[in-house]
C-alpha cells in the first residue's frame, strides 16, 4: 500500500534544463527566421514603390496626351513622399521643366527601413535602374 502512495505523489512536469533547451532552440530559430522575414518585407516595399513608379509613368504619358505637350503641370500630385503615411522614398522628376526625356527617381529616405536599398529610377524608355544595375529586365529586384 505504501508503494501506491509514493507513486501517487510523484510530481510530473518539465525540469529546468528541459525548459532551457526549448527556449534555446526557439531563440536559434528566431535568429535565423527574423532576418529572412525582414528581407521579404523590404522586397515587398520595393515592389510597391516600383509599381507606383510605373503608375506615375502611365499618368505622365496619359496627361501628356490630354494636354498635347510636356510640362511640369503634368506632375501635379505625383511626386513627394511615398507612402504618404510613413515615408520610405522621396519621388522626384527630371529634367525641370519636364520634357519627353523624363526620368522618375525614388530616393530612399535616410533613417528609414529602406535607407540602404538603393535609388530606383525609371525613364521614358522603360529603362530601370536600382543603383548601378540598369536595364529593361529584373534590375529592380
Amino acid at each position: 500500500m505504501k508503494k501506491n502512495c509514493i507513486e501517487a505523489n510523484d510530481e510530473q512536469g518539465f525540469t529546468l534544463i528541459e525548459l532551457m533547451i526549448v527556449v534555446a532552440i526557439l531563440g536559434i530559430l528566431a535568429a535565423i527566421a527574423y532576418p529572412s522575414y525582414q528581407g521579404y518585407l523590404e522586397k515587398g516595399i520595393r515592389a510597391d514603390m516600383m509599381s507606383e513608379m510605373q503608375n506615375i509613368a502611365s499618368q505622365i504619358e496619359s496627361r501628356k496626351l490630354a494636354q498635347g505637350r510636356y510640362s511640369n503641370d503634368l506632375l501635379t500630385g505625383l511626386g513627394g513622399d511615398y507612402p504618404a503615411d510613413k515615408p520610405l522614398y522621396e519621388v522626384t522628376f527630371s529634367p525641370n521643366p519636364l520634357t519627353s526625356q523624363w526620368e522618375i527617381r525614388a530616393e530612399p529616405k535616410s533613417g528609414s527601413r529602406m535607407a540602404s536599398d538603393g535609388t530606383l529610377t525609371l525613364n521614358h524608355q522603360g529603362f530601370r535602374c536600382r543603383d548601378s544595375a540598369c536595364g529593361t529586365g529584373d534590375e529592380w529586384r
